[in-house]
């Protein structure tokens, strides 16, 4: 069984034996109709769009309520492309079954290295409705680590939209192609899991576009266009899609999948919320799950995940996970004291100020999140990989429950206990040390290198001078979302920090200790 389109064509009997669900729609007409009229752009065919946009466009196939397929857009060609586009969904269920389906909705894959003028002749047709992206919050960056700008924004932004080279470069220059070949109105659609991506992807586009208007490099018009006719919403997006798993390419090669195939492994839970803001039209994804709105409900929505429901949950399991010896999210939630943890940080912390957006339930939400969702022993999630650009992520997914708690008059935020005792965790897993004594190494973070040198001084010993060593670093409204200082929350970290550090077995005693009571 390979993962072909003559396979599936003349081995489609095999393929469903083995539990497949395969695409039903025709795939060829399908393709033919979205070269000839585009109506969807994706950039970055990563896990995440594998797992959901690609699936939800081939439930809308499948149903007829669709008629051509997505194109995908990527940096760089990698390989010749041996599965003919179609990749193989995973779904890993908490009861433990599993659904295995074939995902033939991307029906052109084009490159931004070598596929410039196919780019320009979607982008011109007036059938395009929508362009959206996958492609990390760091893809939006325009700076470096350092805040440098790289050499290839900067040469763009002088030189305009001939010959840009950036990846952001490309596509300012692509949507000046559609205002020069009539200015049809278009939805840029950020699908990544950020706080108001929709303005991330904007202020990119703007900069571009102001800066060539500045440079006399564009019509004047141009950026007005970009400002009217250009729609940017606000979505919030949430499924959990970690790297393809050995167990999961094994379980295919099993069922007589030949290498190389494609796939990706995924949650059953899903959800996606956007900003009903396409002034060209856009395909029907209600149909196949998606929530459209208005923009202060996405903000809701995405606050409740980001900021209460879910990521802040997954923080404290990463640092705490990473120290105590974990590899797997799923085998934490057997463990009371982390289950303790996050439980009362989420129920009694967290909902009291929670954002509620009306259109999801924020205690069920997170009902399913404790109950269903991180406790699946099948889905290969680790605690070292939520723990990447941990000192990115505080700030959102703690800072606006602390503000909530500042602003509010009848509450306090020196009263928080747990939410304190994630920060003291997070400072003593950057010693890089676990709860036995051993080395380890943190994930990768920006910050890594500017921080671990305040920490690394410390030791597994009682009596140290914490706050001598970490004080600057509590004062970082950048980290925390707040001076922790001012807060009230300063001490009590340190005082958390030390009792961590202050052997091995320390971080037990500590969560027995704190998250119980």
């Amino acid at each position: 069984m390979k993962l072909t389109a003559e396979s599936l064509k003349n081995e489609r009997a095999a393929w469903e034996a083995k539990g497949y669900s395969l695409p039903a729609f025709d795939r060829t007409a399908a393709a033919v109709a979205a070269a000839k009229a585009p109506v969807w752009v994706h950039f970055g065919n990563g896990n995440l769009f594998k797992a959901f946009q690609a699936h939800a466009a081939q439930r809308l196939l499948d149903a007829g309520q669709m008629d051509r397929g997505v194109i995908t857009v990527d940096r760089l060609r990698k390989g010749e492309g041996p599965n003919d586009g179609y990749s193989i969904l995973v779904t890993l269920k908490a009861d433990g079954s599993v659904a295995k389906t074939v995902i033939g909705s991307v029906t052109e894959a084009v490159y931004l290295s070598n596929g410039m003028e196919r780019l320009r002749r979607i982008f011109c047709a007036p059938s395009l409705q929508m362009c959206s992206f996958t492609i990390t919050e760091k893809g939006y960056s325009l700076t470096d680590a350092h805040g440098q700008t790289p050499a290839d924004i900067a040469a763009d932004m002088e030189n305009g939209p001939g010959g840009a080279a950036s990846y952001f470069g490309k596509v300012t220059a692509l949507l000046y192609e559609r205002y020069l070949a009539g200015g049809i109105p278009i939805a840029m659609v950020s699908m990544d899991n950020c706080s108001h991506n929709g303005d991330k992807l904007r202020s990119v586009l703007r900069a571009f576009s102001d800066r060539w208007t500045a440079e006399g490099r564009v019509e004047a018009d141009f950026a007005r266009w970009l400002a009217e006719k250009v729609s940017c919403p606000w979505s919030m997006i949430d499924k959990i899609t970690p790297g393809p798993d050995g167990a999961v390419r094994a379980m295919l090669a099993a069922d007589g999948v030949e290498e190389p195939a494609t796939f990706v492994n995924a949650e059953e839970t899903e959800y996606l919320v956007v900003e009903d803001d396409f002034p060209n039209g856009r395909p029907p994804l209600e149909k196949a799950g998606v929530i459209f709105t208005d923009r202060r409900t996405v903000d809701k929505a995405e606050k409740m995940k980001v900021c209460t429901c879910l990521n802040p949950l997954h923080t404290c399991l990463a640092v705490y996970g990473c120290l105590l010896g974990y590899t797997k999210i799923s085998d934490e939630m057997r463990d009371d004291d982390l289950t303790a943890f996050i439980r009362t940080m989420g129920y009694t912390e967290g909902l009291p100020v929670v954002a509620d957006p009306g259109i999801l339930d924020p205690r069920q939400f997170i009902d399913t999140v404790i109950n269903v969702r991180f406790p699946n022993p099948f889905m290969p999630d680790t605690p070292q990989r939520i723990a990447t650009d941990t000192s990115q992520k505080l700030p959102v997914r703690f800072g606006e429950t602390l503000k909530a708690y500042l602003a509010a008059p009848d509450r306090d935020a020196a009263q928080l206990r747990l939410i304190p005792l994630v920060f003291a965790g997070w400072l003593r897993y950057l010693m890089g040390v676990d709860d036995e004594g051993r080395l380890f190494e943190p994930s990768p973070d920006p910050l890594l290198d500017a921080l671990r040198p305040r920490v690394v001084s410390l030791k597994l010993t009682p009596g140290q001078d914490v706050e001598g060593a970490v004080a600057p670093i509590l004062h970082r409204v950048d980290i925390f979302g707040a001076d922790l200082y001012e807060a009230g929350l300063a001490r009590r970290v340190c005082g958390y920090l030390a009792e961590l550090a202050a052997g091995p077995g320390a971080v037990r005693a500590t969560l027995q200790k704190y998250v119980h009571s």
